[in-house]
């Protein structure tokens, strides 16, 4: 049985007006399929318009042109508070609100009017735990951990209220290697254990090829590529992706 299509972007197109009032195309006709239980990572160069797509998912943004679909909806007709609650968005900073991570964890839940997790509930440790964090810290002020761990708070906050998609816009450029692979394992662990759609953005190549089940390859609003990422990493078809494989070749660290 073939894998069903989770997220499907048809010529989905952006534009901008500059400062200047002149139009800016960022995403050019954007074409993608996102696997449903997969890891699919869009990888490319920083200023390709990959933080751009993933703000179309949420409807921070509203595409210029094109169709996007999710799970078989097209996205505009989804009450957008419904859709957040589907498609799970974890910023590129993560933002640590006053109080504790207990605080910070159920704050979805106030914000809907539902009843949060406790700091007992089963769901609320599994998830802890599956973030790698600790739960210890539930009692710890947020904006007292280090950037990695408040990631990880970020991470756990977003899966507790039940996503069926997570989208991750650059979630691992701020921190430092050890601290970002051991994110990206996370990530890998999660989407396995828990049959989550994952989809990631990010310019780390070496990462990439580290947790993707799936990849495209994103230049100048277009991607050029997309298919499994071993097929994509061992024989690029296109010499946009040939380069960007060379070039970050030379950044692996000895």
């Amino acid at each position: 049985m073939a894998t069903p299509v989770e997220l499907l972007l048809n010529q989905v197109r952006k534009e901008n007006i500059s400062r200047n009032g002149q139009t800016v195309e960022i995403l050019k006709g954007i074409d993608l399929e996102v696997m449903s239980g997969a890891l699919t990572v869009i990888v490319g160069p920083s200023g390709g318009g990959k933080s751009t797509l993933v703000r179309l998912l949420n409807r921070l943004e509203e595409p210029s042109g094109g169709r996007i679909h999710f799970c078989g909806e097209e996205l505009r007709a989804i009450p957008v508070l419904e859709l957040r609650q589907r498609i799970g968005l974890v910023p590129q900073k993560p933002f640590m609100f006053l109080g504790s991570v207990l605080d910070n964890l159920q704050l979805p839940f106030h914000f809907r009017h539902q009843t949060p997790p406790r700091a007992d509930d089963p769901k609320l440790l599994l998830i802890v735990q599956r973030c790698g964090l600790e739960a210890a810290w539930l009692d710890r002020e947020a904006r007292s951990l280090s950037l990695g761990q408040q990631q990880r708070v970020s991470l756990a906050r977003t899966l507790l209220p039940g996503p069926t998609l997570l989208v991750l816009d650059e979630p691992t450029s701020a921190l430092d290697r050890p601290t970002g692979d051991r994110l990206a394992d996370t990530l890998r662990t999660i989407c396995r254990d828990q049959g989550l759609t994952v989809l990631m953005v990010t310019h780390d190549l070496r990462q990439a090829a580290r947790i993707a089940d799936r990849m495209a390859y994103l230049e100048d609003g277009r991607i050029l590529e997309s298919g499994p990422a071993g097929e994509l990493l061992a024989h690029p078809r296109c010499d946009e992706l040939r380069r960007f494989l060379a070039g970050t070749a030379g950044e692996e660290e000895p």
